[in-house]
């Protein structure tokens, strides 16, 4: 390769609109939006070590080598991510009779506060990127699928549990509604007929579709400045109560009709009901998903006529406000309420859809 070759690519974050915590059984339907705040990935040609990790959110570079397959070295349990997917393209490299370059890969990331995160979905992001950005630096030629799934694979080698939502936003970016595939079925296709097989094999239960963003809906984004883990919650909640996960569905199916019609009511109705099943889930299993700057985050949105809930696992992180047609006053008085209850106001859009992978 030439010297001086680079390659970067980028990844949008994501929110959740309705589906949190149903989306971990495969088969069932989340709803969500790719934002205009992104992490970037650039690989470059390095001399030395394997891979050289250089994040704007760690100090320092990390070093690792490769051995037996995967990536070792001081700082590999904290990239985790970053590891992972650099993992998953040089296993594609290598059954293809390729070998991996050694690379340097540099982090930035818009989807941190001083150094926070801010629930917008970073490690799935990032994921995304890396795995974009190594595949191009060795010249992989990725459909948006293909992207995906290796990102999916990457991501549950890490966390099974993981449900992968934030990786479709980040590939196909606007609105989507997206339902998981079993992913521990994915991980044992891959142990089993490698991972060439895997991306190219029938998910059951997994499927993706852009739709329609709303009319003339405002959607505001308010951080509660208490970052969260959703694996720590999610792993507590265990396996979804069926007749949550039945809730849940048939308010994101609605929603996801309320999109497709142009119907504004009726989504923000589906909201409101969406925020609903969560508190009921949070009642039953004791998770704290509603925290004191949620709750208020929330009722600041109905207070001026809208619709709000968290977005994502809950317990800190981020919440979303969806505001009428007559916003622009409600806009700045959910901010002032926002302000008074301790939320931040993160000024941020929605990514419009990709028309090719990143």
């Amino acid at each position: 390769m030439s010297e001086q070759r680079s390659v970067s690519r980028s990844a949008a974050g994501k929110l959740f609109i309705a589906g949190e915590y149903a989306v971990l059984e495969p088969g069932h339907p989340a709803l969500l939006v790719a934002v205009d705040r992104q992490v970037t990935v650039t690989v470059s040609e390095h001399a030395g070590s394997d891979v050289v990790i250089d994040a704007d959110i760690s100090s320092g570079e990390v070093c690792l080598r490769w051995l037996d397959g995967g990536l070792d070295g001081p700082g590999a349990v904290s990239l985790g991510p970053v590891v992972s997917a650099v993992e998953v393209v040089a296993g594609l490299l290598a059954e293809r009779g390729l070998r991996p370059a050694p690379v340097h890969v540099a982090i930035r990331s818009d989807l941190h506060h001083g150094g926070t995160k801010l629930g917008l979905g970073s490690s799935g992001a990032v994921t995304v990127a890396t795995v974009a950005a190594v595949a191009a630096y060795h010249r992989l030629v990725l459909s948006r699928e293909t992207l995906f799934r290796l990102a999916l694979l990457a991501t549950a080698r890490r966390d099974a549990r993981a449900s992968g939502g934030d990786l479709a936003a980040s590939v196909w970016g606007g609105w989507i509604a997206y339902h998981a595939p079993d992913r521990q079925a994915v991980l044992d296709l891959a142990g089993r007929r490698g991972i060439e097989a895997t991306i190219r094999a029938p998910w059951p239960g997994y499927a993706v579709r852009a739709l329609p963003a709303p009319r003339r809906l405002a959607l505001e984004v308010g951080w509660t400045g208490q970052p969260v883990s959703s694996a720590a919650l999610t792993e507590r909640l265990g396996t979804p109560r069926p007749g949550f996960v039945s809730r849940s569905d048939e308010c994101v199916h609605a929603a996801i009709r309320a999109l497709q019609q142009g119907d504004d009511h009726e989504l923000l109705r589906r909201i409101r009901g969406a925020r609903e099943v969560l508190a009921a889930l949070d009642e039953e299993a004791g998770l704290g998903i509603f925290t004191p700057r949620l709750t208020a985050l929330c009722d600041a949105a109905e207070a001026v006529g809208g619709a709000g809930k968290p977005s994502g696992a809950g317990g800190g992180d981020c919440g979303i406000a969806l505001l009428g047609p007559r916003a622009q006053d409600g806009v700045r008085q959910l901010r002032e309420k926002w302000a008074a209850a301790g939320v931040l106001p993160v000024p941020i859009r929605v990514q419009p859809s990709r028309e090719s992978a990143p």
